[in-house]
Formats: structure tokens, C-alpha cells, sequence
């Protein structure tokens, strides 16, 4: 089990052990250090040549640049075609051989008359470096229809607050999302997946991981939640973990998510911020059971950005920085039991070639 943290100090602590390889992450305080804009929500980042970029959201998306996570210059607007009036957070990126920028979005419709929203998922595109975005419109919406009974105080159901990686050993890019609506059964962590070939063309590409194949469409489709709400979401006393922000470690060797977890009181009280891993993206059930590294921080959206050249919020090492809700105050380490070799190359930083 977790420790609790401590601070000053640096503890490590046990989280879960995969066949052959056991994970252990740990915090200890760094000076403090903050992203350049507001944050309401995951934040990628990107390499741009020399230069890294961080997108932060809070209900309209702007871009930063610098020499590093350390040094930011900015920020400025993103300009987005086909835009509504509704809130849009840009939440995931992944940069092609081309210099291409994909990148997902959370959208907030109205919903009830406007007092709820029917939060959704779509896909983006940019051909400069992200300073301006194609809508590629939505990739995941929720099977239910609004539920104007929900007491969560924001959402009526849909999908959102998510993270995307692409995985190269499988040639698909995975979301792991929030599923605030239909049966509590179907709410929680929820994952699906896209082919990289439709990265261009996204509408009708996306599929949900349900009863254990990738068979419900990603419009409308139900879900298998990795992680299982314990209480609705329609619930003012909702238990569930949301957020959950993915990297691919080059030390461990495996993927790790951080979630918030909310319970078990109304208006989202952040119980705590959990740490889990899987190696094998295309095999959900085996994440492994969530362990806390925080409790009670007061803010939401945990995201590591790896340290050096080529760290980003999907690639981290040994050693990155953990930001909550864009302040970072600690560097995450992570150690291993096993004697295996690090990665040299993250996959995806890995070339992608066509079959």
C-alpha cells in the first residue's frame, strides 16, 4: 500500500507489480514552478524543433512556447475553425513525422435549459505547430441522453476530462475518458481506441472497449469502464475516479495513468490523486489497481511532463515533474525491482511505418 505523503521528505512506496516488472513512485518536494496560463483541465505538451509547447485550457484553449517546462514564453490565443459558443478545452496532442499536430478536445453543450452540460470528445488537427486548429468534429459521445436529474452540479451525462497516447506496437491511438452517464455499471474510467490511419478522417473511427472487445462505436456507443464509478455520477455523493492523464515511462517500461478521484460529497470534492500501470494498452483489465499518492490537494488534473529534450506530458523517465492543476511542486520518481535495461526509445517517439 501507499504511504501517505509526507513533506519535506521523499518517500517511495509500492504500487503494483505487472509480471516481471514491479513499479514503485514516490514524490519529493522541487521548488515550485507554474504553467503559463490558467488550467481547468489535462494540459499537452510538445516539441516544436528546439522549442517545447504546452496548450492550457479553461474554457478557450491558449498555446506557450519556450526552451523548457522551466522557461515559458506567452501565452496566445489558439484559433479554431468551426468553433460554437460553447466552452472547448484542448486536452491531448501528438505530433506526426510531418510536423502535423492531432490533438483532441473536451466540448461542453448546453444542456436542460443551460443548466447542465452534455460534455463530448473531438478531434483537431493543425498544420503549424498548433498555432491554429482544424475541427475535425466529435470522435465520443455518450450512449445516454441528457439526465437533467443529475446532482453532480455540472454534467448531465457525456464524455470528457481525457487523455490520448498512440501506441505503435498496436498502430492505434487510446483514449482513456470520463463517462458520466447511463448506468452506473457503464460510469467511471472508460478506454477506446482509434486506427492510426484514420487519424485524418476520425468520425465513425473510434471504438469503445466494451464486455472485453473494442465493439461499441465511439458515437453513442455503451462502455466497460477500466475503473468503475462506486457511486452514479447522477448522485450528489458521487465515487469515482475522472481525469485520468497517461504516459509512457521509458524507465518502467509501462504506461501510467494519474485520476482524481471524487467522493463522496457533492459539488466534486477531490479525495485524492491515484497512480496505476499497465504495460499492454490493448489489454484493459490489466491496469492495476489504483494506489493514492496525494491525498486531499485542494486541486484536480495530476499530469507528469518528462524532464529534458523530448519530455512531454506522454513521455516521461526516471525522474519528471508532477503539476496539479498546473502548479507543480514536487518531482515523481519512479524505481523498479527488476534488473532490465531502460528504453532507449519511448514507442511513441518510435517511427510509424505503414504495414
Amino acid at each position: 500500500m501507499f504511504a501517505r505523503l509526507s513533506l519535506p521528505g521523499l518517500l517511495y512506496a509500492l504500487c503494483a507489480v505487472l509480471p516481471s516488472n514491479a513499479q514503485m513512485a514516490g514524490l519529493r518536494p522541487a521548488p515550485s514552478v507554474q504553467m503559463p496560463a490558467q488550467v481547468d483541465s489535462n494540459s499537452p505538451v510538445f516539441w516544436r524543433g528546439q522549442q517545447v509547447r504546452v496548450v492550457n485550457s479553461a474554457n478557450s484553449p491558449v498555446i506557450s512556447d519556450g526552451d523548457s517546462q522551466f522557461d515559458w514564453q506567452g501565452p496566445r490565443s489558439v484559433a479554431i475553425d468551426q468553433r460554437d459558443e460553447y466552452g472547448l478545452w484542448i486536452e491531448a496532442a501528438w505530433t506526426d513525422s510531418d510536423g502535423s499536430i492531432y490533438a483532441w478536445y473536451h466540448h461542453e453543450p448546453s444542456a436542460c435549459g443551460g443548466q447542465l452540460v452534455m460534455p463530448e470528445i473531438g478531434a483537431l488537427v493543425s498544420r503549424d505547430g498548433g498555432d491554429s486548429f482544424i475541427n475535425l468534429g466529435p470522435v465520443l459521445t455518450g450512449s445516454a441522453p441528457p439526465d437533467c436529474g443529475s446532482q453532480n452540479g455540472f454534467f448531465a451525462g457525456g464524455h470528457g476530462d481525457f487523455s490520448v497516447i498512440f501506441d505503435p506496437r498496436t498502430r492505434y491511438f487510446y483514449f482513456l475518458f470520463g463517462n458520466y452517464g447511463g448506468p452506473v455499471e457503464e460510469q467511471g474510467v472508460a478506454i477506446a481506441r482509434m486506427p492510426f490511419d484514420h487519424r485524418d478522417s476520425p468520425s465513425g473511427a473510434v471504438w469503445k472497449y466494451y464486455g472485453g472487445k473494442w465493439r461499441e462505436p465511439g458515437l453513442g456507443g455503451r462502455t466497460t469502464p477500466v475503473f468503475q464509478a462506486r457511486v452514479s455520477w447522477q448522485d450528489p455523493a458521487t465515487e469515482s475516479f475522472w481525469g485520468p492523464s497517461i504516459h509512457w515511462n521509458t524507465f518502467l517500461q509501462t504506461y501510467v495513468i494519474l485520476m482524481n478521484r471524487s467522493c463522496c460529497r457533492p459539488d466534486w470534492p477531490q479525495e485524492g490523486i491515484y497512480i496505476s500501470f499497465n504495460r499492454y494498452l490493448n489489454q484493459p483489465e490489466r491496469w492495476t489497481a489504483p494506489e493514492r499518492i496525494l491525498e486531499r490537494p485542494q486541486a484536480y488534473y495530476p499530469q507528469v511532463v518528462g524532464l529534458g529534450s523530448g519530455g512531454t506530458d506522454t513521455v516521461a523517465g526516471e525522474v519528471a515533474r508532477l503539476y496539479v492543476q498546473g502548479v507543480s511542486k514536487w518531482e515523481i520518481v519512479f524505481r523498479r525491482t527488476d534488473n532490465r535495461p531502460s528504453a532507449v526509445t519511448p514507442p511513441d517517439q518510435q517511427s510509424v511505418t505503414s504495414p
